[in-house]
């Protein structure tokens, strides 16, 4: 373990690296952890509780902070913030094509792709938290799949926490991935519907860049190919509050004129999409985001075999052509570059039924944590009436429902996002 510091405005930085078991249940192989403590300068020395942000995704790194704004200017009035780079992500070990290329088989791979879901998350964060509290508990603030991790904690490790803050992201402790996707189409077939009314000529404006990606293929400039499916995955955006704007200004863009008058799909325009498309730097999200749902169970790519059951997201629907959301797809393993060499790894992940349980059901329902959880009641990613289920289960947790913010309320107004849920978890509201 070494440590770095670094002072920014309104920020003391400190990074901490720990080597941790792969799989704890047979230690010996080991991965890199990376965590960054953020304190206010005022309170460099002071004896500060500590608060662990888990990042939504799966597979994105921690936030990268830039100053004292936001939800974590609120959390360093009264913490020690630590933000986690969960396994797999950030500086952490990651898991990319590139980092799995050398395992000598697709199975190799998948075997070691099994332990990067919110049980060993916990775990590497219950192996550190004595090395910095001494032993004491720590709160913790869980955004979207952060909040699947806190729901696991509160599951395994109890003990090591003092309490707990959710936005958007209380887990159903035992419905399948099947019941998620299909519940979660009918909420991205709401938002499309909102966005389109919003914004009627980009019905046909998604035609007319449908219509030219089914005549030819499109190479992308970092690579991969641009299907019409691909395109329609620019939808994963739809449940965050900018979603709407985000995606129309992009589609403002996208056809250029040539000086032989001929139109073709702007480099800018592409460019610009492969922004908005994370999947080859983040493959954890392609490869376990089905995982996250999987109890002893396989997947089976449910969002895939699900999909005829809407009509309405086909290509050749009589209404406006409809935007997927946060489903992955078999076919991703062949459009996008980074994923192509991992295929074979993802369907043996998707075909597996060897995944733990993730939540005790008896332990969650003797919970004595003070949780406190934002409930956006649009979400288009965390169903509100599965979270709300999961809350009916599990004592001493408080819900705050609010149509006041999309998925993303913690970015969009964090200061006053945890401002509630601090307010809530002290009896003050």
């Amino acid at each position: 373990m070494m440590h770095t510091t670094h002072h920014i405005p309104g920020l003391v930085l400190r990074d901490h690296f720990y080597e941790l078991p792969v799989d704890y249940a047979s230690p010996g192989q080991t991965i890199g952890i990376f965590a960054r403590e953020v304190v206010a300068p005022t309170k460099v020395d002071s004896d500060l509780p500590w608060l662990v942000f888990f990042q939504g995704g799966p597979g994105s790194g921690a936030p990268r902070p830039m100053g004292n704004a936001g939800w974590l200017g609120r959390a360093l009035q009264d913490y020690r913030v630590l933000l986690l780079d969960q396994r797999g992500t950030g500086r952490s070990t990651p898991i990319t094509a590139q980092t799995l290329s050398g395992m000598a088989s697709a199975q190799a791979q998948a075997d070691y792709l099994m332990h990067f879901r919110a049980d060993n998350i916990v775990r590497d964060a219950e192996a550190i938290r004595p090395q910095l509290t001494g032993g004491k508990p720590w709160s913790i603030l869980g955004q979207s799949y952060g909040g699947f991790c806190a729901m696991h904690y509160l599951s395994a490790a109890p003990q090591g926490l003092k309490e707990v803050f959710i936005t958007g992201g209380i887990p159903s402790l035992t419905r399948s991935a099947d019941e998620v996707y299909r519940a979660t189409y009918r909420r991205v077939a709401d938002k499309n519907r909102a966005y389109y009314q919003r914004y009627p000529g980009d019905v046909q404006q998604v035609r007319r860049i449908l219509d030219f990606l089914t005549q030819q293929p499109v190479a992308l400039p970092g690579g991969g190919v641009l299907s019409p499916r691909r395109f329609l995955q620019l939808g994963l955006g739809l449940g965050m509050s900018d979603g709407f704007e985000s995606l129309h200004y992009l589609l403002e863009d996208a056809f250029v004129r040539l000086h032989d008058g001929q139109t073709a799909l702007n480099w800018n325009f592409l460019h610009h999409l492969e922004k908005h498309q994370a999947f080859d730097t983040n493959p954890i999200y392609a490869l376990l985001q089905e995982a996250c749902y999987t109890q002893r169970s396989a997947s089976a790519w449910s969002a895939d075999r699900l999909l005829g059951e809407f009509p309405e997201f086909a290509l050749d629907a009589a209404g406006p052509v409809l935007f997927t959301g946060e489903m992955v797809y078999p076919w991703m393993f062949d459009v996008y570059s980074q994923l192509q060499p991992l295929k074979a790894a993802a369907e043996l992940v998707a075909n597996t039924a060897d995944w733990p349980v993730l939540y005790d059901a008896a332990q969650l329902a003797r919970n004595t944590v003070p949780v406190a959880a934002a409930v956006y009641y649009d979400d288009m990613y965390v169903h509100r009436e599965f979270s709300e289920e999961t809350a009916r289960q599990v004592p001493n947790m408080r819900l705050w429902h609010t149509n006041e913010y999309e998925h993303n309320g913690l970015r969009a107004n964090g200061a006053a996002a945890l401002g509630r849920l601090l307010a809530m978890v002290r009896g003050e509201v």
